[in-house]
């Protein structure tokens, strides 16, 4: 298969999925290495970027998928009369959060940092998609973990989880260090 036939048919097989394809199913599909697979999609990727057209071919993890170019949300929303996605409230925000950077965690993890009940905003993250349950803790009562998900990176234009900013202030040991004042400690300025 020469080069053309082989980025078209990665491009028809990414359309036609209209979700993340893995990148061993591509391989098998077009029966390529892995390596010469990754080259050809990051070729194809940066064809869209650099040429401004309307779409985009993004990397999560070990999946691609293409989507919309962002610049042209606006003129695809009116098009297709579409609804802005109903943004997260703070609730919703300080726990997904918590998710990210600790995962997998329990409900009982989230609300002990939080201070309040989380179980109304875990559903709802679980209703969006953008946390999922993986596992139970191995402890009395075998509690539920929790993880982000695809969608989470796809809605935070992350390619994975080590595109998380790293959070001020967190310790070696996984604590949040607090002034008197209740901000964030900055220990580099100390």
């Amino acid at each position: 298969m020469e080069m053309n036939e082989i980025e078209a048919a990665l491009e028809g097989i990414l359309f036609a999925s209209g979700e993340p394809v893995h990148i061993d199913r591509i391989c098998l599909a077009l029966d390529l290495d892995r390596t010469t697979a990754e080259l050809v999609l990051q070729k194809l990727a940066d064809y869209y970027s650099f040429e401004r057209r309307g779409i985009r071919l993004i990397r999560m993890a070990d999946t691609w998928q293409l989507c919309s170019a962002p610049e042209y949300a606006d003129c695809i929303r009116r098009a297709f009369e579409i609804r802005k996605p109903a943004k997260l409230s703070q609730p919703a925000l300080e726990v997904l959060t918590i998710v990210a950077y600790y995962q997998p965690t329990t409900r009982a993890y989230i609300d002990q940092i939080r201070g309040v009940d989380s179980s109304y905003t875990v559903g709802l993250l679980l209703e969006r998609h953008m946390i999922e349950e993986c596992g139970t803790l191995q402890v009395p009562g075998r509690p539920r973990l929790y993880r982000t998900t695809k969608e989470f990176l796809r809605a935070f234009h992350l390619s994975s989880l080590e595109d998380l900013p790293e959070m001020p202030g967190l310790e070696n040991d996984g604590q949040l260090r607090l002034e008197n004042d209740g901000t964030i400690s900055d220990e580099t300025n100390t």
